[in-house]
């Protein structure tokens, strides 16, 4: 089946995500249902709702594409050459406790590429968002292309994933980088718990995000690595190797010597093989 839309893939990607985002901000504040997902994990009835809203556009538009949702799992055939990728809510924890640091993710992979993208913050109205060459911001209904994303160090202000689980420890843990003298040197630390963090490194907003997990197909971290690749930002593994390969992780930096001191911060921890693992979904 064809479908006749001429809507590009990212146009489609923003227009998910902002149909996601309006259900979490509509039901922000109003203590949605807590459903158990074990382990400490959880979804809310925002999570669900917002999953539903983003389904119903990438179905309706590309009725043939596979899909894998956070919420309601995998759908179409496993070696689809073409599956979306849905993350309604990144940091539920937050959404739950009435903080506003929260974003909506979509994205696009295609063979072994992610090839449209996009992540919104609900909040602010802004959309972040890729075609797989360019990536652009723009608030609200703004008509064309949108801003450039302009990556920065200027901030200094380094984004570290401290939620488990942690399959390169004790070799390599993100904690560990907060205690050492060398980091403290060059960075300021900031915790957002949100993936909503490597979007603003694509922005210029912050110099870097350091994560552990494994992150091939991660509903998470797909749309914004796919947001920093494509502004220019230095993206590699947790030991400056190809990204999913060797021990995985994610360092993505603003620019070469930003990532280059937080390679040297992170050589300097004990080495060791690490087992994979997903990265945490950021509760």
């Amino acid at each position: 089946m064809v479908s006749m839309n001429t809507e590009s893939d990212a146009q489609l990607a923003v227009r998910a995500v902002r149909a996601g985002a309006a259900v979490v901000r509509d039901m922000y504040g109003t203590s949605p249902q807590r459903f158990d997902k074990g382990g400490g994990d959880f979804a809310t009835a925002a999570d669900l709702a917002a999953e539903k809203a983003i389904l119903d556009v990438l179905r309706t538009a590309r009725p043939d594409d596979a899909v894998t949702g956070e919420e309601s799992g995998r759908t179409g055939a496993d070696g689809a050459e073409r599956r979306w990728l849905v993350d309604p809510l990144c940091g539920t924890l937050n959404y739950a406790v009435n903080t506003m640091v929260v974003a909506v993710n979509v994205a696009l992979r295609e063979g072994a590429s992610i090839t449209a993208a996009a992540t919104a913050d609900p909040f602010s109205d802004e959309v972040f968002w890729t075609d797989g060459e360019y990536a652009r911001a723009y608030r609200g209904d703004a008509a064309g292309a949108g801003e450039e994303l302009a990556p920065s160090s200027g901030s200094r202000l380094v984004d570290v994933n401290l939620d488990p689980p942690f399959p390169n420890a004790p070799g390599f843990r993100a904690v560990g980088l907060l205690a050492a003298p060398e980091f403290a040197e060059h960075f300021r630390p900031r915790v957002v718990s949100s993936t909503l963090a490597v979007a603003w490194v694509a922005a210029g907003r912050r110099a870097a995000y350091v994560t552990d997990g494994r992150l091939r197909d991660s509903v998470h971290f797909s749309a914004g690595i796919a947001l920093c690749e494509a502004a220019g930002c230095v993206v590699t593994g947790i030991h400056g190797q190809p990204l999913h390969t060797g021990a995985e992780g994610l360092v993505v930096a603003a620019d070469r010597e930003t990532h280059g001191l937080l390679l040297e911060v992170i050589g300097g921890q004990a080495s060791g093989p690490g087992a994979s693992g997903d990265a945490s979904p950021l509760r």
